[in-house]
């Protein structure tokens, strides 16, 4: 399992926490583990309430939530459509320790005074308590496109990245494909009309390993998120090479194709992160500088490297650049310059040498082969 932990200022009182259960499909897990957690912090004193609990009859989930006080759901239905919303003003009222809301993504009836659930979490915790959510990682809205070419099924129910992004804890509940396969096989994964329609269009092992790596993804990214929150409040300029990460120098003057390729075969063997970066010359780039860019950029683009466009000093924005994206290597060409040139003004390949002590710096070979038509 990946946790995380990330202070949340500006969005809860200080102290206050709100940790969510990431799963990639209903039927991991979610919900057992949040109540037994639950269960750990409750015989440690706090007090906890239930305001949202999916338990769908399944008797493991009931048990396990055992002795937990319940706040009652406001139930009612609007358009032949049954709502089971939280009840924010009891649980202010009762103010306590901490509150279990399973389904961050859940829709409220409509004409309430917030559209969704992660707005009632929001409300809690802003008023001083803690929080204990699920959520389903197909429901992020910045992956609603990509669920949908995997899945063939469009998520209404959306949540903004922000809300994974601000807790300050998630642990992600991680199950083989092939062992919640069995789970759905058994019956043990029953969520109700809706969802299980979904479960039975996503049950294949293809599909679920595709929405397990998301999910994986995901929170591999909110730990280099927090890594490169400590390491500025800390202002650790050194890179921590816990990921690789590859920068191409693009240069104008000349292609830089062979770096790019290069670039991209290193980046795959080491499984990097590969930016190709350009600072703009201060003064007018001729046509010709224009041209060479844009098919370097072109050929980055085809190999799906991320292209970055900066302004100011070459070497010095090069270097802020590597150091605030924990750049692990530099790729740039063989400097094409004089002894004396050398001497009176040292190169770039000199300066990142001089301020990337930690940083690996490879020099290519500039490109000297003629293309051939082979047609």
């Amino acid at each position: 399992m990946l946790e995380r932990w990330k202070l949340m200022p500006d969005k809860a009182p200080f102290g206050v926490k709100h940790k969510i259960f990431l799963g990639y499909a209903p039927g991991v897990g979610k919900t057992f583990a949040l109540l037994d957690e639950a269960q750990r912090r409750r015989a440690r004193g706090q007090e906890v309430v239930i305001g949202a609990l999916d338990a769908y009859g399944r008797k493991p989930t009931e048990e396990v939530a055992a002795g937990i006080e319940v706040i009652p759901v406001l139930e009612g239905s609007v358009g032949g459509k049954t709502y089971r919303d939280l009840d924010v003003d009891q649980i202010l009222a009762r103010k306590p320790d901490l509150v279990i809301v399973d389904d961050v993504a859940h829709s409220n009836a409509p004409g309430g005074p917030r559209a969704k659930r992660w707005e009632d979490i929001e409300v809690l915790l802003n008023a001083g308590i803690n929080v204990l959510s699920t959520l389903n990682v197909y429901h992020l809205e910045s992956l609603n496109d990509q669920i949908a070419d995997i899945t063939g099924v469009r998520i209404l129910e959306t949540v903004p990245d922000h809300i994974l992004h601000e807790a300050d804890e998630v642990e992600i509940i991680d199950l083989t494909p092939t062992a919640l396969l069995n789970r759905i096989k058994r019956g043990d994964v029953d969520p109700g009309e809706e969802v299980g329609s979904f479960i039975t269009k996503i049950s294949n092992e293809a599909t679920l390993s595709a929405l397990r790596e998301i999910a994986l993804r995901e929170a591999a990214g909110r730990v280099d998120e927090d890594l490169e929150e400590y390491r500025k409040e800390k202002r650790i300029e050194k890179p921590w090479a816990t990921r690789d990460r590859v920068m191409i120098c693009i240069s104008p003057t000349r292609s830089a194709m062979r770096l790019i390729r290069r670039g991209w075969r290193m980046g795959q063997r080491m499984k990097a992160e590969v930016f190709a970066v350009h600072v703009k010359d201060h003064g007018h780039e001729s046509e010709a500088a224009k041209k060479v860019l844009a098919d370097d950029f072109a050929l980055a683009a085809r190999l799906g490297i991320e292209t970055v466009m900066l302004e100011g000093s070459l070497g010095q924005t090069l270097v802020k650049f590597a150091k605030e994206r924990n750049v692990t290597a530099v790729i740039l060409g063989h400097p094409d310059r004089s002894r004396l040139q050398e001497v009176l003004r040292p190169s770039i390949l000199s300066e990142l040498a001089r301020d990337l002590r930690t940083v690996d710096i490879i020099v290519v070979s500039t490109e000297t082969t003629p293309p051939v038509d082979t047609h």
